[in-house]
């Protein structure tokens, strides 16, 4: 029987409550970011009250307490993506410093003529870190070919790994058309030519439970911005053999054993690859959103979001001219589209008068956009805390909007 009860689950959420241009807020723009529970709030606002202080470098209490909440924080993390130690858990800014992270340190043991392989879906921060690696030091980037169902060329996959593959960076959940990508697949065929796999799970954390030991990645980076927690703060998750292999990323304080103006020895993972004072409170409030998320019956409010998802495609299907770009048969509660020869901008700047707040544009994967030969799109993205009382004055709206824009 479920316990998820979203009415309830509504009211942790401050933001819901909050009217635009008069209206209720009906926020579809999870994609981009999610909302925050008050109990993230809040703890942000105790660490800056109550225990703000530098980590890892004083003797005194609130060095102490600090220390003691940012380490938590890293195992609360660690044992909630299924990492084997807390050690695994870099702390970053957001998913794009983690692949940057990842393109320079593990970039600078690769040779000329290497490949790397990603996926023509990928958002822009799993393609130009790459793009500027290739400049650098002559490897090779190859791309997995998109369906026209929104899913991957599996096939082409296939005949693009070879022992050249050094690494296959892939986004789990696409941002733009909600595809749920096969891991399970991707990661065994790259492993079968000895292949490193990094997983961009910014769009899969907060939808799908995760288990990296399962999925068998070496890498995996998420925002912590999309996971009901602050912005500025996200996760690397790496193998620690491997993070140990790898050199730094920066340099500075924190990062250091021992530093001479002869020669400077660095710590061990995770250490290694936070340079500088990190940040503190993002951390700590990022923690509070996972330990928000196991308060809930997390099985059922993926259900319940799952099902949302499935309401919505269904009451859009019919609408004049309505165009889903994507139909792929495995999707999170995201959904692309474009009506008629309506503009997306048009369409999202009448939703919004009515106080509905979804994404407009190409989504910050335009190769994508290029592939199905479109500007842009219109974008749902849903969470648990969304209802299906929304989709329906959601889908009022959105046929309101149609017909004053055809």
């Amino acid at each position: 029987m479920s316990t998820f009860h979203v009415n309830q689950v509504r009211k942790d959420f401050p933001i819901l409550d909050t009217k635009i241009h008069g209206k209720p807020l009906i926020y579809f723009d999870n994609g981009a970011t999610s909302q925050k529970p008050t109990q993230v709030i809040s703890r942000i606002n105790r660490y800056y009250e109550n225990e703000n202080a530098n980590v890892h470098r004083g003797v005194h209490y609130l060095s102490d307490q600090a220390t003691q909440a940012y380490e938590e924080a890293r195992t609360n993390i660690a044992s909630f993506i299924g990492a084997s130690s807390p050690k695994e858990i870099v702390f970053t800014k957001g998913t794009t410093d983690g692949i940057n992270t990842i393109a320079y340190s593990l970039g600078e043991l690769l040779q000329v003529g290497d490949e790397i392989l990603i996926s023509g879906m990928e958002h822009h921060a799993n393609i130009v870190p790459w793009q500027l690696l290739c400049e650098r030091k002559g490897t090779i980037l190859k791309v997995i070919p998109v369906l026209e169902d929104g899913t991957l060329d599996l096939e082409a996959f296939s005949r693009l790994l070879s022992n050249k593959t050094k690494l296959l960076s892939v986004v789990h959940v696409s941002n733009t058309l909600g595809t749920i990508n096969p891991l399970d697949f991707l990661i065994k065929q790259a492993k079968s030519v000895g292949a490193l796999v990094m997983v961009d799970a910014a769009q899969s954390i907060q939808h799908l439970p995760i288990d990296v030991q399962t999925l068998g990645c070496d890498f995996l980076v998420f925002s912590g911005h999309k996971v009901f927690g602050p912005t500025g703060i996200g996760v690397l998750y790496g193998k620690l053999d491997l993070l140990n292999s790898l050199p730094p990323y920066q340099g500075g304080g924190d990062m250091i054993d021992q530093v001479t103006f002869e020669k400077t020895t660095y710590q061990e993972a995770p250490l290694k690859f936070e340079a500088g004072t990190p940040n503190i409170a993002g951390a700590i409030a990022l923690s509070e959103a996972f330990h928000y998320l196991n308060s809930l019956d997390l099985q059922s409010a993926f259900a319940h979001e799952l099902t949302l998802g499935q309401y919505l495609r269904a009451n859009m299907k019919d609408l004049p001219s309505m165009r889903f770009i994507g139909e792929a048969p495995d999707t999170c509660a995201t959904l692309s589209f474009l009506v008629g020869k309506i503009h997306p901008l048009d369409l999202g700047t009448l939703l919004d008068k009515q106080g509905i707040a979804v994404r407009t544009g190409h989504h910050c994967t335009q190769p994508l956009m290029h592939r199905f030969n479109i500007p842009g799109t219109v974008r749902a993205s849903l969470a648990f805390y969304n209802t299906q009382e929304e989709i329906d004055q959601f889908i009022i709206a959105l046929e309101r909007s149609i017909h004053l824009l055809s």
